[in-house]
């Protein structure tokens, strides 16, 4: 009874939320800083195709911050 006492803690729970939600957004900065690495170093080895490249990664970045925003977004609902 005394753990469900604590699982059920609305305090707890803002927390929780809070720290999804930083996380959430590290995760996403970490990505698109990956994204971002591998599009350079592959338009380094082949330059020819770097529009292509370029136009790819902007829609992996846009997916990505896409994600992470509506996963802080949750994250901030569920501390409300």
């Amino acid at each position: 009874m005394e753990l469900l006492n604590i699982l059920l803690d609305v305090e707890m729970q803002k927390g929780l939320a809070a720290l999804g939600a930083g996380v959430a957004a590290i995760g996403a900065g970490i990505g698109v800083g990956r994204i971002g690495a591998a599009a350079l170093e592959s338009m380094a080895r082949q330059p020819e195709v770097a529009g292509d490249i370029r136009s790819n990664m902007i829609v992996a970045a846009a997916l990505v911050e896409g994600v992470s925003l509506f996963a802080v977004i949750v994250c901030l609902l569920v501390a409300l």
